[in-house]
């Protein structure tokens, strides 16, 4: 299991705080209650555990872990976990409000929420991961379940971190539960198309964007900060839909070809030294000289906070598909608003991968495996449509796309809880 260690934020927002601000502007659109205002801002549950770990060395060592529910009203929560050392209390929460927000502008009946540890994954032994996910996996045996809570992977965390996750819970209950992980590996119930999922979503997204704003695919170009699993499968399809692929950056910096960059190239580089760096298929520029470079489509696919008020008004993009969860601050919004640059935001473009990750549950319930085709022909068809009633809520409200997907993903679980009810 190969881990790189990401490059340091600079000039963070806090997330929690960002994703309130959006949050505030829709429901004001939208006319929200107090009541219900309140109970969609706030998590409903929220845990941390402390788990000691016996390291390689013999030595015990403390690591904080954190699940945060913040809403169960469509469905059983879903969301990531991520092994990260900047993992907080405030990040997790605001990651879990992303993810009620992204079940719900797909039309996917989950909730929202995510999961966290505090370590340095690259630098742990597949044996001292093994121990601490285990831990982890007892610490949330009365959260997680296949009808309470679902984790899936996420930054620092991947297919092998889920199969833990399923066998140690699959113990506590005295049976395989394969549906309680998703983004598992394919022998475990995993399903076909989860891998390229999200990268696949960022694609059918900005080709649905560029439809709406009368760019030619074929004759447009692109630059992708982040060349993880997100970013490169995102490269590969959309330039096998025509667009030139000029940038492409990881933590190590930033690749620049005028004429357009060979991407299986990039991904062949990649996979046999383990980042990008020294990749002969460029030009060397730094990831900030990438995010303003002159292209007609800007993907963000790697962390939060990359495009901020310091930057946003050199971006010369026409077009921003967001790859990761928040890299855009609160504070950029305008700026870029401001520019008539669209964006489709994190919610809405990066869906795919819980897409899949619902059709993998299916599976698991069903005890039936789809084939890529058909994984691929309904999650293009949920994304399609996501971004159509999106497109559709910013015309009605003159909003953007950033705040017409908080608009239809509020309006749904809204509407949902007072159905439903309360005390």
């Amino acid at each position: 299991m190969a881990y790189i260690e990401p490059a340091p934020i600079k000039d963070k927002e806090n997330p929690f705080e960002s994703m309130m601000e959006r949050f505030n502007i829709a429901a004001e659109k939208l006319g929200l209650d107090q009541e219900t205002y309140e109970v969609l801002k706030s998590p409903a549950k929220q845990v941390a555990v402390s788990l000691p770990i016996t390291m390689d060395d013999g030595t015990k060592k403390v690591f904080e872990g954190y699940r945060v529910i913040h809403s169960n009203t469509l469905g059983p929560s879903k969301g990531g976990i991520r092994f990260d050392p900047e993992v907080n209390i405030d990040e997790v929460k605001a990651l879990a409000a992303w993810m009620t927000w992204k079940c719900a502008v797909v039309d996917i009946p989950y909730g929202g929420a995510k999961g966290g540890i505090k370590c340095e994954p690259w630098k742990m032994s597949q044996g001292e991961l093994e121990r601490l996910t285990r831990a982890y996996t007892v610490a949330m045996n009365e959260v997680f379940g296949e009808d309470r809570d679902i984790p899936a992977p996420d930054m620092g965390t991947n297919s092998q971190v889920m199969a833990w996750i399923m066998d140690e819970y699959s113990k506590a209950q005295g049976k395989t539960v394969n549906g309680v992980v998703t983004g598992k590996p394919l022998v475990l119930g995993g399903s076909l198309g989860r891998v390229e999922a999200t990268g696949r979503g960022v694609m059918v997204s900005a080709l649905a964007a560029m439809q709406r704003l009368g760019m030619n695919p074929t004759q447009s170009t692109c630059a992708i900060q982040g060349f993880g699993n997100v970013g490169s499968n995102a490269a590969v399809l959309l330039e096998e839909r025509g667009l030139k692929i000029l940038g492409i950056s990881d933590h190590t910096g930033a690749y620049w070809n005028e004429k357009g960059l060979d991407i299986q190239a990039a991904i062949a580089y990649r996979a046999d030294n383990g980042s990008l760096e020294g990749f002969s298929g460029g030009e060397p520029i730094t990831n900030e000289e990438l995010l303003v470079s002159n292209v007609d489509v800007l993907v963000p696919a790697a962390k939060e906070d990359v495009i901020t008020y310091h930057n946003a008004d050199k971006i010369k993009a026409k077009l921003i598909v967001e790859g990761a969860n928040g890299p855009t601050g609160a504070r950029a919004d305008k700026i870029i608003n401001d520019k008539g640059i669209v964006v489709v935001p994190d919610i809405l473009a990066n869906a795919g991968g819980v897409t899949v990750s619902y059709f993998e549950w299916i599976q698991n319930r069903l005890g039936y495996k789809w084939t890529a085709e058909r994984v691929n022909r309904r999650s293009d068809r949920i994304m399609k449509d996501a971004f159509e009633r999106v497109y559709d809520a910013a015309q009605e409200y003159d909003v953007s796309l950033r705040i017409a997907s908080y608009i239809v993903a509020i309006r749904k679980v809204a509407e949902t809880y007072k159905l439903r009810g309360g005390y």
